[in-house]
């Protein structure tokens, strides 16, 4: 028997050309000079104007006339040749007095660590992606389950959250120790188990961080060493362990891979006047044009209908591809610009004063519904982008954060709640900490009315250990 059915449904198709814009808008400085000299090297019709580098090659050549000195004055000079020449290639005031060390960064030392180790090119792509994901501390700080989303989109391939957990373990085993940690509790479990865990204090320190660490926050001691079957001097033996351990593998006090590193920003905010201007680092778009020899070529060939069919085909893909090239750079920047000035129109005021304290709440769905796009464009935009401010070179992701109303009615950042934790705990008595309890009473005189557990949540997030732990670190 024939049978028919009508029906109605919605289908959303995303075109190839629409997934290539949105890699774009995820690359950063650095990764669009790859991606365009990629792209030049493969398409002859797409060229890059030299304009720019030839006048920095003027800038600095020797053999150039300058109109406003006198013979005169030039011919009698008694300056040494040698010295003349040194200065036109650097500033007298800012002249190198000793060779500049070549440094590596921490993730580029771990990569390294990484190729020497395993040799599968699937695991190195997707462990050099987890190694870049790290924060300065060198601990992860982002779901496994949204790094996979970002690489399956990146590769066009589904990558399965414990296909992540597999790299993770193997990067956790490099060096320094602790490297990949997701919390504090991993990151010193990490050491431990580098550690002889046949010592007894190791396997009672590994039990508490896996059993008790719960009780250990809060200070339950006695459920402890009643759980464990331990005396208090024991417990001691084992918390001087733990004292012991760091709390971060990368520290700013002279470890090996911590090196000063020179953040390229993607965006610059300038201050002119009373007002904020925003550009870009360096635009692209205006440097990028389809060579028009070539573009001739193309279309005389297709009026040749005794041409070779394959060669034209060729010819008119990389055409089109060139102008589609072109076109999604300036859409890029065109964007991003749309969205970092709504960025800092939402955050003026900090932009003006660079003090954190005037932070205000921001989610991406502000940034999107101001400028028009959907959420995940903005997403994309913002990731691991930095934006250069007169006030230092900020991660654009850290400008959103959610927002808390406190005692007079106000929504403010919950940043800024996590920098008055930051100097409370600062300016505590190090020998008698505060706890949870009390840094939630001394808030709230400052006008912050919030529970003890999100002090905690708050207090974990800046890595800071309960006050226990900083009594016997003091």
């Amino acid at each position: 028997m024939l049978h028919q059915n009508l029906s109605q449904k919605q289908q959303v198709k995303i075109l190839p050309q629409q997934i290539q814009l949105l890699n774009l808008f995820h690359l950063n400085t650095i990764e669009l000079e790859h991606r365009i000299q990629q792209e030049l090297e493969e398409n002859p019709l797409l060229e890059e104007s030299a304009a720019e580098e030839e006048l920095d090659a003027d800038k600095y050549n020797k053999d150039a006339v300058e109109d406003f000195k006198d013979w005169e004055e030039y011919g009698y000079d008694d300056m040494p040749d040698y010295k003349l020449e040194y200065e036109n290639y650097f500033n007298s005031e800012k002249m190198p007095e000793r060779p500049i060390p070549e440094t590596t960064g921490f993730r580029e030392a771990l990569k390294q660590q990484f190729k020497l180790l395993y040799h599968n090119e699937k695991d190195t792509a997707l462990s050099d992606y987890l190694i870049d994901s790290l924060n300065d501390a060198g601990m992860l700080d982002r779901e496994l389950s949204s790094i996979a989303d970002d690489l399956s989109f990146r590769y066009k391939r589904w990558v399965e959250t414990e296909e992540l957990e597999n790299i993770l373990l193997k990067i956790q085993r490099l060096d320094p120790v602790g490297i990949g940690s997701r919390n504090i509790r991993e990151c010193l479990l990490l050491q431990l188990q580098r550690m002889n865990t046949k010592r007894p204090d190791v396997k009672m320190a590994i039990r508490i961080l896996e059993e008790h660490y719960t009780d250990l926050g809060s200070r339950n001691m006695d459920k402890i060493m009643h759980s464990l079957e331990i005396e208090e001097d024991e417990l001691k033996i084992i918390f001087q362990l733990l004292a012991s351990l760091k709390m971060r593998p990368i520290t700013e006090d002279g470890n090996l891979y911590q090196a000063n590193q020179q953040v390229m920003p993607d965006f610059i905010v300038s201050l002119n006047g009373d007002k904020l201007e925003v550009s870009l680092y360096r635009e692209r778009s205006a440097s990028l044009h389809i060579n028009q020899s070539w573009m001739e070529n193309v279309k005389t060939s297709e009026k040749n209908q005794h041409a070779d069919k394959a060669t034209r085909q060729y010819m008119r893909n990389k055409l089109n591809a060139a102008q589609w090239f072109v076109s999604a750079i300036k859409q890029r920047e065109s964007t991003m610009l749309k969205v970092v000035r709504a960025i800092v129109n939402l955050q003026y005021e900090y932009f003006l004063e660079g003090d954190i304290k005037l932070i205000k709440p921001m989610i991406l769905k502000n940034v999107a519904e101001r400028v028009g796009v959907d959420i995940s464009t903005v997403s994309r935009i913002t990731c691991n982008k930095y934006i250069s401010t007169p006030f230092g070179t900020l991660l654009l992701k850290d400008l959103f954060t959610e927002g808390i109303i406190n005692q007079h009615g106000e929504t403010i950042s919950n940043r800024v709640i996590q920098t008055a934790i930051e100097e409370v705990i600062e300016a505590e008595d190090k020998q008698k900490p505060f706890t949870d309890q009390q840094l939630v009473a001394i808030l709230s005189q400052k006008g912050f009315s919030i529970a003890r557990r999100t002090v905690a949540k708050y207090r974990e997030l800046l890595q800071i250990p309960v006050a226990q732990m900083r009594a016997l670190w003091a």
